[in-house]
């Protein structure tokens, strides 16, 4: 078993759930508090989306991600910051024989310095490169990352000295992976999430997550995730298979069944749950020398 972890809280995503939860952290004051708060409880990196305050809906304007960065620096809690990277890549096709045009208030695509202008301008330790395009969940939407996109972006990540987290929801994209690792566009040590359990992307059985834990690179520092109910048992499989953790709002919403949880309310069963099996808990200041972060701001 493997004797120390990390915990990551994704703590408010981007999908269509601020209706779903009273509580969802929507502005920049909530999202950093949040994520303060789940530090508190013990998780290491903050996975960080913005949001439209006035909507809830998914956002990527600079000055939301400005805001949440500099109130978390601010603050006198230690974390990791870790930025998504994957809004503009969102592409929604109409329903039945006519898919074009593009739904134009749902179609998101822009190119790689866009989508990381946020990352160059703030300089998070990590910012996320989703590996793959995919159909995410039902109806007609598609996630859009075209091999030159994340080739473009990779570069440009690795040029601005930001670990990128790799996302890998199915096993191709491990495939694109080990092509970056060639390629020279990857810089040692990997750093990995498998998301598991996401339609229509690789399913969350045990089986589907050892088959792409054995197909790692050599070194890979990884997590492992998986969605609403099973969030929580894929935190007391993780010793036992050697990923790390990621829990929060992003990918769960309650606690037990009807009751709501909050972002520090998941880190802090998770903390609960490793240390009943006697594993420990890595400290920010830890998972930066473990994965040789750089820390601005």
């Amino acid at each position: 078993m493997t004797s120390k972890l990390f915990i990551t809280c994704a703590v408010t995503g981007s999908g269509d759930t601020a209706s779903r939860h009273p509580d969802l952290p929507i502005t920049p004051k909530q999202i950093a508090d949040a994520a303060i708060a789940a530090a508190r409880a013990g998780a290491a990196i903050a996975h960080i989306h913005v949001r439209d305050p006035r909507t809830g809906a998914a956002a990527r304007d600079i000055a939301l991600y400005r805001e949440v960065v500099e109130r978390i620096r601010e603050s006198d809690t230690d974390v990791v910051i870790n930025l998504t990277a994957g809004m503009g890549g969102d592409l929604v096709l109409q329903s039945g024989e006519t898919p074009l045009p593009p739904v134009a208030g749902a179609t998101d695509l822009v190119g790689p310095t866009e989508r990381l202008a946020h990352i160059a301008e703030l300089l998070p330790e990590i910012c996320t490169l989703d590996c793959g395009s995919m159909n995410f969940a039902l109806g007609d939407y598609i996630m859009v990352n075209t091999p030159s996109q994340l080739r473009a972006m990779a570069a440009q990540v690795q040029a601005l000295g930001v670990r990128p987290e790799l996302e890998v929801f199915d096993t191709g994209h491990l495939v694109f992976v080990k092509d970056l690792l060639k390629e020279g566009l990857l810089d040692a040590p990997l750093m990995i999430q498998l998301c598991m359990g996401v339609p229509y992307g690789a399913p969350d059985d045990v089986l589907t997550l050892l088959s792409m834990v054995n197909q790692l690179p050599p070194g890979t520092i990884y997590s492992a995730f998986s969605l609403g109910r099973h969030q929580l048992p894929y935190v007391g499989l993780a010793p036992m298979i050697g990923h790390n953790i990621r829990v929060g709002l992003e990918d769960n919403l309650y606690l037990s069944r009807g009751q709501f949880a909050s972002n520090a309310d998941l880190v802090a069963r998770a903390v609960t749950t490793l240390e009943a099996m006697n594993v420990a808990i890595m400290t920010p200041q830890e998972v930066r020398t473990h994965l040789k972060l750089v820390k601005r701001g």
